[in-house]
């Protein structure tokens, strides 16, 4: 059996220091904490985006337009991103503008295709036309799967599908992404990366587990959990966030071989229904309670697994959170939050913690 040795820290800074990157989708939830990280290790960080979706947001919490420039832009308008990115020219571009929600998705279709397909046929396009981009990475998301509600996890080679217009959305978005890696090989490296839920402070957004307990809590209501028994691969934005990071600093190094699709998730034996979730937030958060509410709801799958022994093989990732530090790490964002703590500050000492976790191994002989 191979050897690990120790090569490298999770996050080279020396990589990033001056480095121009550009993020779509800034002023959402992974793209605030994308952003604050670059931004921390010495990027000169540019995000594109519409205004928050959330109020508050993780993005007027921690203050982050000071820190980045700040360009409301759609990207459904192809003309005006492409006109930024050849301003700008980033060297890389970070992925992430979306229509991110499910449920939102079964009432405005249109909206998330044109967002979550055309879009990325956007933000691809420019990218392949600028003389600065050497690298995307193109954030999907783990329902991009044709989800047969089975024991297995998913692999990046399974098919692309999806029940609902979100799901499928992000299954096409995939195909697209795929369709310009194959057809244009001397263009920008490009790599695709599909995570389980993400968690962790300052998501505010509606119909979401995690941001539904902590609104809860802070309002002292009971808990609305409207599948219980649903199983999915939750882990902390910042187990996401890293490996992306990994992919990309491969990328711009030239590495065709991470020019691909890599899945994220928790361990094998760290996936929670949930009811768990449920149980251990409000533990942590110091009491409470969860009902499951009564009437017919929107289908949402009820298993989902991912396989991410392609990540841990070839970029030497792990995650360094269990589910419930994952969890602890929230409640404590929210709580010295909510008790007048700095969001900014906070965040960046969940970075430096997460940071210094240990090195990343690869696989020698």
């Amino acid at each position: 059996m191979a050897a690990e040795t120790p090569v490298e820290v999770l996050v080279n800074p020396t990589a990033w220091a001056g480095r121009r990157v550009l993020v779509t989708g800034h002023t959402g939830f992974k793209g605030g904490w994308l952003s604050l990280w670059l931004h921390h290790v010495g990027a000169k960080v540019t995000g594109l985006a519409l205004d928050p979706p959330t109020d508050p947001s993780f993005f007027a919490q921690t203050s982050l337009g000071e820190l980045v420039r700040h360009e409301i832009v759609d990207v459904r308008d192809e003309a005006a991103t492409e006109h930024l990115i050849a301003e700008v020219r980033p060297e890389i571009v970070f992925h992430l503008a979306a229509q991110p929600l499910v449920r939102y998705s079964y009432d405005h279709p249109v909206e998330t295709y044109a967002t979550n397909v055309m879009g990325t046929v956007h933000v691809l396009e420019a990218c392949r036309k600028s003389d600065s981009v050497k690298a995307a990475v193109c954030i999907t998301s783990d329902k991009c799967y044709e989800n047969r509600e089975w024991v297995w996890p998913y692999r990046e080679s399974d098919p692309m599908g999806g029940h609902d217009p979100y799901s499928s959305s992000k299954g096409a978005a995939e195909l697209v992404i795929s369709a310009y890696r194959r057809s244009y090989p001397d263009g920008p490296l490009i790599a695709s990366v599909r995570a389980g839920n993400v968690i962790g402070g300052g998501d505010w957004a509606p119909d979401r587990l995690v941001p539904d307990i902590v609104r809860a809590m802070l309002r002292g209501e009971p808990v609305q959990v409207r599948n219980p028994g649903s199983v999915r691969p939750w882990q902390h934005v910042l187990e996401a966030l890293g490996g992306y990071l990994l992919i990309a600093e491969r990328l711009l190094d030239g590495d065709r071989q991470v020019a691909t699709a890599f899945n994220f998730g928790p361990s094998d034996d760290d996936t929670q229904p949930v009811s768990w979730i449920g149980d251990r937030m409000l533990d942590a958060w110091g009491g409470g309670e969860w009902t499951k509410p009564e009437g017919a709801q929107p289908h949402e799958a009820a298993l989902l697994r991912l396989e991410c022994s392609k990540a841990r093989g070839e970029l030497g990732w792990r995650p360094r959170f269990r589910l419930q530090d994952a969890l602890d790490k929230v409640v404590e964002w929210h709580k010295l939050v909510a008790n007048g703590g700095d969001a900014r500050a906070i965040s960046l000492a969940q970075i430096d913690d997460y940071m210094a976790r240990g090195s990343v191994s690869r696989a020698g002989t």
